[in-house]
């Protein structure tokens, strides 16, 4: 293995070799009408499949999937309960609701609608109307609660996606990427399982008007529970999913479609492809030593690295790509390093597609070298940067 040092990130990546092949079969390639996707296997977080997944697009309704996180994490912290109740101003009701002609909940204006009705109006529904009522009732104006969505993205490491709404009607600088829509989604369905559930609900009534859940193959009986449809002129049909099936969860999302029958027929063939085609490979055993870090200032100049818990990938069925992994880490690693201390990830290639992260931790305790030791290692990274 050897070592490349990337001065401008201050990232060090040691490529470690794999020799691993799967079957002599050529895989059937997978195509998709979608012009972006991007689906992943939740307990791995193998990337099965990935097409301009880090396009900016307008987010269309999708944007309501992260106006849903802002309050699940208020209530989580207790800033909010789920009897609250908010008021229907005339703006909600204008632009989101019955008078908008956009999707809505038909909340009456100057009525006060509890918060779990607004929760259900926004995911069931996808109500303007609803999401409107919650931002103004949590901080006075769409605006300020759209800033806190964009602030929260930034929290949740999603480091591209803006938002200017609650609702995801049009505005220039709202933009998601299909990637940072299926961490968020996965972040909502690990952070929030009381609140998840209202995601699989198939239809919701409010001021007497019975509204099906828009999710398709919600009722199919494949395992479907969620998340978000969404459409605008701009990006076209879009949708962020999740199936569960035998124990496997995967997480989708895609945009670019043309209308709603290509959505569910390309949903239901992406879903399905990424439950019948993959197989677990064991990379990497728990507790296995995979490398090496230099760590600056140290005594004995290094520490070994090693995983806990098995590291594995899914593999299509007859893929035949060479698997690639690297260690990365931050440089330099300073003394002292505590045993146990998550210092690295390693990161795996199939192909040219990052389809595995894991994290990787200090296998020993590293303590504070000698004055001149440190002065080595000083000299070092000087002569490195300027190299």
């Amino acid at each position: 293995m050897f070592a490349v040092l990337n001065t401008s990130k201050q990232a060090l990546i040691i490529f470690v070799a794999l020799f691993l092949m799967t079957s002599s079969v050529f895989a059937v390639d997978f195509s998709t009408k979608a012009k972006q996707a991007y689906l992943i296997d939740a307990r791995t977080g193998t990337v099965l499949f990935a097409k301009n997944e880090n396009d900016l697009i307008p987010p269309a309704s999708l944007a309501k999937i992260m106006t849903m996180e802002v309050v699940f994490d208020a209530l989580k912290k207790g800033e909010i309960t789920l009897e609250d109740q908010y008021n229907v101003s005339e703006h909600a009701w204008r632009t989101g609701g019955a008078p908008s002609r956009t999707s809505t909940m038909f909340a009456s204006l100057g009525s006060d609608i509890r918060v779990e009705d607004l929760i259900r109006g926004a995911i069931v529904q996808s109500g303007n109307d609803s999401c409107i009522i919650l931002a103004e009732g949590m901080e006075g104006s769409e605006e300020k609660f759209a800033k806190r969505m964009t602030d929260r993205a930034r929290e949740l490491g999603l480091a591209k996606s803006v938002f200017a709404n609650p609702t995801g009607l049009p505005h220039p600088e709202a933009q998601v990427t299909m990637k940072e829509l299926v961490h968020l989604a996965q972040h909502i369905y690990n952070t929030y399982p009381d609140f998840y559930k209202y995601y699989a609900e198939t239809e919701f009534t409010w001021n007497r008007i019975r509204q099906l859940n828009r999710a398709p193959l919600l009722n199919a009986g494949i395992g479907v529970d969620g998340l978000k449809t969404g459409f605008t002129e701009a990006s076209g049909y879009g949708i962020v999913s999740s199936i569960e099936q035998n124990g496997q969860r995967l997480f989708l999302a895609m945009s670019g479609m043309k209308d709603q029958k290509q959505r569910i027929s390309e949903t239901k063939k992406i879903l399905e492809w990424g439950l019948r085609h993959f197989q677990p490979k064991l990379i990497f055993e728990d507790g296995e030593t995979i490398g090496s870090a230099s760590v600056y200032g140290g005594e004995g100049g290094k520490v070994d690295l090693v995983t806990k818990g098995d590291v594995d990938i899914l593999l299509g069925v007859g893929n035949n790509e060479r698997l690639k992994a690297r260690i990365a880490y931050n440089w330099p690693l300073a003394a002292p390093v505590k045993k146990g201390d998550e210092v690295a990830e390693i990161r795996i290639w199939v192909g040219e597609t990052l389809s595995r992260t894991a994290p990787l931790y200090a296998a020993s305790d590293v303590e504070a070298g000698p004055l001149h030791r440190r002065a080595w290692d000083a000299f070092k990274e000087m002569l490195l940067f300027w190299l």
